[in-house]
């Protein structure tokens, strides 16, 4: 969640990675940008600090530049569910040394969100298309409803290594392994600060709610935490063994 969120990114996902033993990290980026959207250049910078791939969700296209370059990065996903003819893509295989090819696959719900093709009905054969390839398999669900989000985890239990949501902001304290062997939690949390409205400053967002008028809201910058989870999965069937939430705080400098 802007630039408090891509500081504590870079600067503890390092720690990160060697700390949990980390072979692989998504980051949702779609309020990288200033809370709206994600530029080239964030993007490049969190590619260089240790992400592998960045999903996004219903703020993706809030910057300009984003239709140009999402075709030609194939690890920065929108989400799959977008009509034909969109540009980007909503998934992608990653092969790096040393680990089995991961898949990567972003979708969008409809409840209280605008209004995408049916990812109920488009995901399982694209899963199935995934796994020819690909014995890990991820799942970022941005969506509003935690029904929502839980009806998705079951419907792809067994077929993908895990289902994590993002969206709200808040970060949701139900991971567990469903007994299909699929990772779930229905939302990650946010990257950002954290003394805030959703990683917004707190005084405008009130004032909005009692008057009902328009306001600025700027970005807050209290206790930066980084969240999200570490997910332990079998490099040969795809189960995931374990999922742990993370909220780590930004070291006072």
């Amino acid at each position: 969640m802007g630039e408090p969120g891509r500081r504590v990114v870079l600067e503890l996902l390092p720690v990160l990675r060697e700390r949990e033993a980390l072979d692989f990290v998504v980051a949702n980026g779609e309020n990288s940008a200033g809370g709206s959207g994600i530029t080239r250049n964030i993007a490049r910078d969190l590619f260089a600090g240790g992400v592998d791939v960045i999903t996004t969700g219903d703020h993706v296209w809030d910057q300009k530049e984003t239709a140009t370059f999402l075709p030609l990065e194939p690890r920065i996903l929108r989400p799959f569910n977008y009509p034909a003819g969109v540009p980007g893509n909503g998934s992608v295989i990653v092969r790096k040394p040393g680990i089995p090819p991961v898949a990567v696959l972003n979708l969008q719900g409809r409840t209280f969100m605008p209004p995408l093709d049916n990812p109920f009905l488009l995901a399982p054969p694209e899963i199935a298309r995934l796994r020819a390839e690909a014995p890990v398999i991820f799942v970022d669900f941005h969506g509003e409803a935690t029904s929502e989000k839980i009806a998705l985890g079951r419907l792809l239990e067994g077929s993908v290594s895990a289902v994590v949501g993002t969206h709200t902001h808040v970060q949701t304290a139900d991971e567990w392994i469903l007994p299909g062997g699929t990772a779930y939690l229905t939302d990650a949390g946010f990257c950002g600060a954290h003394d805030s409205v959703l990683g917004r400053e707190v005084a405008p967002i009130i004032r909005r709610f009692q008057t009902g008028m328009p306001s600025r809201f700027e970005i807050a910058t209290g206790r930066v935490l980084l969240q999200g989870c570490v997910i332990d999965i079998d490099d040969v069937t795809g189960r995931a063994r374990s999922i742990r939430r993370l909220s780590e705080p930004l070291p006072a400098t």
